[in-house]
């Protein structure tokens, strides 16, 4: 890195795909107006494509250029990489919007099919139907609760909104 030209090593141990990296604060809060990030490979930077892309773009408009030597067409101090890097970080911005309609349109097939996201309720209808019976008997909500193995508050919710819906069948 030295020979490339750097003033400064930050040698990052924690992985990529980690949020928490200490020695990247460490060059993020190092690193001024005019200064230019150089990295051995861009694997050793971000998770993916997207956050790749996100990363160079706030050091771009921190006024700071990006250098990658692995990837030496991604070089974001000279007008041909910064070409290079808008085409790569509108493609990423692609597969953003792609991965986005690709999720609404499988929760709305999950929906027409009955399928409800979420965690599955604690209070099933036949739960529901004992914690009706052990309270008719004078049980506390707590002891009901315990019985059911449930919480106090799903307990009580169940019991007011009276009823629970039945869990839709895969028959349909």
């Amino acid at each position: 890195m030295v020979a490339a030209g750097a003033v400064r090593v930050f040698q990052e141990y924690a992985s990529g795909a980690t949020q928490a990296r200490e020695r990247w604060k460490d060059c993020l809060d190092y690193l001024q107006p005019g200064n230019v990030l150089l990295v051995a490979d861009l694997t050793r930077l971000g998770r993916s494509t997207s956050d790749l892309a996100d990363i160079v773009t706030v050091l771009g408009q921190r006024g700071i250029g990006f250098r990658s030597l692995a990837e030496p067409w991604l070089d974001t101090t000279s007008a041909h990489g910064k070409l290079i890097f808008d085409m790569f970080a509108s493609l990423a911005e692609y597969e953003r919007s792609r991965l986005s309609e690709r999720t609404k349109a499988g929760l709305a097939a999950a929906k027409a099919r009955g399928r409800l996201g979420g965690r599955p309720r604690s209070m099933t209808p036949g739960k529901l139907e004992t914690a009706r019976q052990l309270r008719s008997e004078g049980k506390t909500l707590k002891e009901t609760a315990e019985r059911l193995s449930v919480s106090v508050s799903s307990l009580t919710r169940a019991l007011s909104r009276n009823d629970v819906p039945e869990v839709a069948s895969a028959a349909a």
